[in-house]
C-alpha cells in the first residue's frame, strides 16, 4: 500500500512527453509504447511515495523523540500513590486539622507543651538486656492487614523504636520509602511504597503521649513523617540529644552501635535506592539494625545520665537534671512543622547563590549581566522542570552544568550535551550505586528548550514560566499530569495583578490594588534577596557538632587550613583545632539546630526580612560579651508579620520610656554659641523647653529654604526662617547658616550620605562649622564611637535640652535650679532613638547589672511572642535564653582581661 503523493498536472504531461521520447527513439510498435509506458509511470511513482514516505516517517520519529517526554515510558513508584500531602505546586503545606475549629498551629501543640512541663523519667526501654545477635525473624508490612496487625500491637508498647529511610534524588520533594519499627520482641520493617494511601493508621499511635518513641537524630525524622503521612510525633525521646547531654566525643548512631553493642554499620548504604523492590538482604540487614539495638542504647544512655554529676550541684532540683534535660531537648523537637521552602520566583535563592560564588571565586570581572541573566533562566526553568516532573534539583541539573552553560552559551544539542557532561564529570551528584547519565532523562527530553533559554533577551521570569509551563503541562503539553505537578497550574494566582478600576473619574487604582503594589515594592527593595541560613555544619575535632554557619565562613576555615571538609551536601567541616567551647556549655542547643528560610511567624517563604527582636537603639550598647555573635534574637519575618512585630515594639518603647522617664527623642538642640543671647547669661545650662528646636524640624525647616526658598510663598518662607533662627538664637541666618544646620544632631554615617545626596555644597564646609571634618572620620556604624565628648574645632559644644541625649560615658549633669542638659558626642545620632537607648542601657547597668540587661531582652522577646504569635521558630529558641556569651583566655572581652582594656581605652 502506497502514500498518495499529488503531482500537478504540469509534472504528469512532461513526464509522458519524455517517456514517448524515449519509446520512440527504441523503435517500439504503438501497442507496446502503451504498455510500457503505464508500467513505468506505476513504477515512477511507487518509487517516489516509497521515498517520500521514509522521510516523513523518519522526520516524525525525530519529532516525536525530541518532544515526548520520558515519564511515558519510565514509571516511577511515586506515581501510584493516590493520595498525596505534599505536591511540588507553590501553595504552602497544609497540616492536620483535628477538628474544624482548630488553629493552624500544631495540631497536638498542647500535649507536647504538657509533657514539657511535666516529664515522664521513670520508662525503662528495654528489658536490661540483649542478645547481640540479631536474629533473621522479621515482620514485612506491605498491605492494609498487616498494618492494621501492628498498629495493634504498638498500642500495647509503652516503648518502641522508630528510623526512617528517605529517597530523595528522583522527588523534588522527597518521600519516604521505609519505615523501621522495632519493639522489645519484634522488628517490623513497613514498606510505605506498598501502603502508602493508609499510612495515616499510624498517626494515632505515634501521637499517643503515654507511648514513648525512640529516635536517633529526630530532627528530620519528625517533619518527614508529617509530610508524607500527617503522622505527629509526641513523646520522644532521642539519643543523639541524649549524647549531647553527655558530651559524647561522637553522636552518630554507628558510633553508639560500636560502642554498647559492638556492632559495626556501613552508612553508606544510606545512599542507596531504597525505592527498589525487593530490597537485597543487605540492605534489609541495614535498616533493621538502626531500629532493632534502639531500645537497648537508650537504656544505656539514661543509665549514663543518671549517673553524671553537676559540678554546680546547688541549682539541681532532683536527681534526674540531665535525663530531665535530655527528654526535654527531644520533646522539643515535636513542636517542628513541616513548610515547604517557596519562593517568589522559582529558583531565584539558587540563582543568588550561584552568582555570589561565581563572583567570589571569579572576582569583579565575572560581574556580567548577561551570565546572571542566563543563571536566573536556567535556575526557573530548573525548578519549574523538577516541580513538573518530580525529580530533585541536582538530577535535572546540577550547579556546575547551569554555571558552564551561562558561560559558554552552547546552541547546538550536541554542544549542550558536551557541556552538560564535561561539567559534571567530576560532581557526584548521583548516589553511590546509580549509573551516571549526563545529562539526565528531563535534560534528554527537552533539549529544544535549551535554545530558546540560551538566546532569548527576556528577563521576566513570569512571563518565562507561564510559556515553559503551557509548553509542557498545558492543555497541548508534552509532559503528563500527575499529583505532583497539577497544582502548578494555580502559580499564576502568586502575583497579584494591578488591575486598574474604572470610575466615573476616569481610571484610578484602587485603595487595595494600591497597597498591594506598595507592599510589592517594599518587599522587591527590603527582602533579602539569598537565604540568609545556609545551614553549613561546623564540627570539633573530636565529632560533635559546634554550630550552623554560612558557607562564607566554612569557606573561611578550609582555606586557612583549618578544618577539613566531612560532608558535601549539605557541606561541613571539621575543626583541625580544639574549639574554645561548645554550644552544650551554654544550656542551650538553640545553636546546633538546623534553620530554614521562612517566617517565623506564618511560615511564608517566598520573602523574607532580617528582624531584630531587642530594639538596635538598646543592644548596641550592651557589653560585647552579651552582643557578640549572637544570632538567637535576630529571626526572619514576611512583612506583614514585620509591620505587627515592629508596631507591637514602637507602642512598648514609649511604655520603656514613661517607665524610666526618658523620652524618645531629642526634644530641642540650640547653638552653643547663641546661648549667651537667648539666656541672656553666659551660662550654657537652658532649662527644658526654654528655647530651641527639634533636630528633625530644624533639618527639615533648613533644607526646604535651600531647596525651594527663593519660590515659597512669602509666609511660609517666614515660618521656616523663625525655625532656623530658633537655634541660632534669634539672630539673621545666612546661606552658609542652613548648610550648618543641615548637620545638626547626625552621626558620621549619615552625614556622609547627605553630602554624596548633595554633591559638592556640603563637601565645602569650612573649619569653623558646628561638625568639623574630623568628626566625619568616625566609623561607620553607629555602634562605634569614642568614649570621649567631642569638642568642635571652634571651642564650642552642642547642648541639648532633653535629658534623652547624653554623653557616651553616660553622664547627664543637672544644674541648682533643677535645669537639666547633656552634652553629646557628634558619633551619636540625635534624630533616631539611640541617645534614649544609650542612657536606659547605662540605668539598668547602674542598677541591676547584667542580670537587669537579661530581663531587659525577656521582655522584649515577650512582647515579640505576643505581637505575632510566631509558630515557626527554631527549636531551642527561648524568651528566658541568657544571650551571654564565653570567649577564649586571649580575647580582649574575656572579663579576666577587662581591666588593662580598660586603662587602655
Amino acid at each position: 500500500m502506497f502514500f498518495r503523493i499529488p503531482i500537478s498536472s504540469y509534472h504528469q504531461a512532461a513526464i509522458v512527453i519524455n517517456l514517448e521520447l524515449i519509446l520512440n527513439s527504441l523503435g517500439l510498435q504503438m501497442e507496446n509504447k502503451h504498455k510500457l509506458k503505464i508500467a513505468f509511470t506505476v513504477t515512477f511513482l511507487a518509487v517516489a511515495s516509497i521515498l517520500l514516505a521514509n522521510k516523513f516517517r523518519k522526520h516524525r520519529k525525530r519529532k516525536q523523540n525530541s518532544t515526548s517526554c520520558y515519564l511515558k515510558s519510565e514509571a516511577k513508584p511515586q506515581h501510584n500513590f493516590k493520595r498525596v500531602l505534599a505536591n511540588n505546586s507553590y501553595a504552602p503545606f497544609k497540616h492536620l486539622k483535628l477538628d474544624e475549629n482548630s488553629s493552624d498551629l500544631h495540631p497536638y501543640e498542647s500535649e507536647i507543651k504538657a509533657l514539657l512541663e511535666k516529664l515522664q523519667l521513670d520508662i525503662e526501654f528495654s528489658n536490661g538486656s540483649m542478645d547481640m545477635k540479631m536474629s533473621d525473624k522479621y515482620v514485612w508490612v506491605d498491605d492494609e492487614l498487616k498494618l492494621k496487625e501492628l498498629v495493634e500491637v504498638l498500642s500495647e508498647e509503652r516503648v518502641f523504636a522508630v528510623d526512617t529511610e528517605q529517597h530523595s534524588l528522583r522527588s523534588f520533594l522527597g518521600f519516604t520509602a521505609l519505615i523501621q519499627i522495632s519493639t522489645r520482641d519484634e522488628d517490623y520493617l513497613v514498606d510505605t511504597i506498598a501502603v502508602h494511601d493508609i499510612m495515616g493508621l499510624l498517626g494515632p499511635v505515634f501521637a499517643n503521649p503515654n507511648i514513648c518513641k525512640v529516635f536517633h537524630g529526630a530532627d528530620n525524622d519528625v517533619i518527614w513523617l508529617q509530610r508524607d503521612f500527617h503522622i505527629y510525633v509526641v513523646n520522644l525521646f532521642d539519643t543523639a540529644k541524649a549524647c549531647d547531654v553527655l558530651s559524647k566525643p561522637q553522636r552518630s548512631l554507628a558510633y553508639l552501635l560500636e560502642t554498647y553493642c559492638g556492632v559495626t554499620t556501613n552508612k553508606l548504604y544510606q545512599r542507596e535506592d531504597w525505592r527498589q523492590r525487593p530490597l537485597p538482604i543487605d540492605m534489609v540487614e541495614y535498616a533493621r539494625m538502626d531500629a532493632h539495638y534502639l531500645l537497648y542504647i537508650a537504656d544505656c544512655l539514661v543509665s549514663e545520665l543518671k549517673n553524671q554529676k553537676n559540678e554546680n550541684s546547688a541549682t539541681l532540683d532532683d536527681d534526674l537534671h540531665f535525663v530531665s534535660e535530655a527528654i526535654r531537648r527531644s520533646n522539643a523537637l515535636c513542636l517542628q512543622l513541616f513548610t515547604k521552602d517557596l519562593e517568589a520566583s522559582p529558583g531565584q535563592s539558587a540563582a543568588a547563590s550561584m552568582i555570589s560564588r561565581h563572583l567570589n571565586d571569579h572576582g569583579s570581572s565575572a560581574n556580567n549581566s548577561q551570565f546572571q541573566d542566563l543563571v536566573r533562566r536556567l535556575c526557573c526553568w530548573r525548578d519549574l522542570m523538577a516541580r513538573m516532573h518530580d525529580e530533585s534539583l541536582k538530577y535535572v541539573l546540577s550547579d556546575n552544568a547551569i554555571v558552564s552553560l551561562a558561560e559558554t552559551v552552547p546552541l547546538s544539542p550536541t554542544d549542550i550535551c558536551t557541556t552538560l557532561s564535561q561539567a559534571d564529570i567530576d560532581t557526584d551528584f548521583l548516589n553511590s550505586n546509580s549509573t551516571p547519565r549526563f545529562p539526565s532523562s528531563v535534560v534528554s527530553s527537552h533539549l529544544d528548550d535549551f535554545p530558546y533559554l540560551l538566546q532569548n533577551e527576556t528577563n521576566n521570569l513570569d512571563d518565562l514560566f507561564q510559556l515553559i509551563l503551557k509548553k509542557h503541562i498545558g492543555p497541548n503539553g508534552s509532559c503528563p499530569f500527575s499529583l505532583y505537578n497539577y497544582g502548578l497550574l494555580s502559580k499564576t494566582n502568586i502575583k497579584s495583578s494591578k488591575r486598574l478600576v474604572t470610575k466615573a473619574s476616569g481610571y484610578k487604582l484602587s485603595k487595595q490594588v494600591a497597597r498591594k503594589a506598595s507592599r510589592e515594592l517594599f518587599v522587591q527593595k527590603f527582602s533579602c534577596k539569598s537565604p540568609v541560613y545556609h545551614n553549613c555544619r561546623i564540627y570539633a575535632n573530636d565529632g560533635r557538632l559546634l554550630c550552623y554557619c554560612d558557607r562564607r565562613k566554612l569557606e573561611w576555615y578550609v582555606q586557612r587550613d583549618l578544618a577539613k571538609i566531612v560532608d558535601e551536601d549539605p557541606p561541613a567541616i571539621m575543626l583541625l583545632f580544639e574549639p574554645k567551647g561548645r554550644p552544650e556549655d551554654e544550656g542551650n542547643d538553640f545553636y546546633i539546630q538546623s534553620k530554614k528560610n521562612i517566617c517565623v511567624g506564618c511560615g511564608e517563604g517566598n520573602h523574607y526580612l532580617r528582624y531584630r527582636i531587642i530594639p538596635s537603639c538598646y543592644r548596641i550598647h550592651f557589653p560585647e560579651h552579651l552582643k557578640s555573635h549572637r544570632s538567637h534574637d535576630i529571626v526572619l519575618v514576611c512583612v506583614d508579620c514585620h509591620e505587627k512585630a515592629h508596631s507591637s515594639a514602637e507602642r512598648y518603647k514609649k511604655k520603656v520610656a514613661l517607665e524610666f522617664g526618658i523620652p524618645l527623642f531629642v526634644h530641642k538642640v540650640v547653638n552653643s554659641n547663641e546661648q549667651q543671647d537667648v539666656s541672656g547669661s553666659s551660662t550654657s545650662v537652658m532649662k527644658l523647653g526654654d528655647c530651641g528646636v527639634s533636630p528633625l524640624e530644624l533639618r527639615t525647616a533648613a533644607m526646604a529654604l535651600i531647596r525651594h526658598g527663593p519660590r515659597m510663598p512669602p509666609q511660609r518662607r517666614e515660618e521656616l526662617k523663625q525655625v532656623v533662627k530658633k537655634y541660632y538664637g534669634g539672630r539673621e541666618i545666612s546661606e552658609e547658616d542652613l548648610e550648618k544646620a543641615l548637620l545638626v544632631g547626625m552621626s558620621p554615617h549619615e552625614k556622609r550620605r547627605l553630602r554624596k545626596k548633595r554633591g559638592i555644597s556640603l563637601n565645602n564646609t569650612s573649619s569653623n562649622n558646628i561638625v568639623s571634618d574630623n568628626d566625619i572620620k568616625g566609623e561607620d556604624n553607629v555602634d562605634s564611637y569614642k568614649n570621649e565628648v567631642h569638642e568642635p574645632e571652634n571651642g564650642s559644644n552642642l547642648d541639648i535640652t532633653d535629658p534623652s541625649e547624653v554623653e557616651p560615658n553616660g553622664q547627664v549633669h543637672s544644674s541648682s535650679d533643677g535645669a537639666v542638659f547633656a552634652t553629646c558626642s557628634s558619633k551619636l545620632s540625635l534624630l533616631g532613638h539611640g541617645p534614649h537607648g544609650k542612657q536606659v542601657v547605662d540605668y539598668l547597668l547602674k542598677n541591676h547589672g547584667e542580670v537587669g540587661i537579661q530581663e531587659f531582652c525577656q521582655r522584649w522577646r515577650q512582647v515579640f511572642v505576643e505581637s505575632i504569635n510566631p509558630r515557626f521558630l527554631p527549636a531551642g529558641w527561648d524568651v528566658t535564653h541568657s544571650g551571654r556569651r564565653e570567649f577564649g583566655d586571649f580575647s580582649v572581652y574575656n572579663p579576666a582581661n577587662k581591666a588593662p582594656v580598660a586603662t587602655k581605652d
